[in-house]
């Protein structure tokens, strides 16, 4: 199902989304504003999913054996590296 929703948009942005939809880049307006909230939606979820890891990751630091793992590895990664 879908809703319709009306939204008032100030002119400078109503000619940009002209723009967008004369140059073929989208088919119509709507189709425009739809991509425009399902990417703002999905970076928003990825911004909230990074902060939920990160809080997980100082909940419960690296230990001292899990850090000198972590460094080992990264270095031996740009030791193989063909610079």
């Amino acid at each position: 199902m879908s809703e319709q929703i009306a939204i008032r948009l100030s002119d400078e942005l109503v000619g940009s989304v002209n723009k967008l939809v004369n140059t073929g880049r989208f088919p119509n307006r709507a189709t425009l504003v739809r991509a425009a909230l399902e990417r703002l939606i999905d970076t928003e979820q990825r911004r909230i999913t990074g902060e939920e890891i990160a809080a997980a990751y100082r909940a419960v630091p690296p230990t001292p054996v899990e850090d000198a793992w972590a460094a080992l590895s990264t270095k031996e990664m740009v030791t193989e590296e063909p610079w």
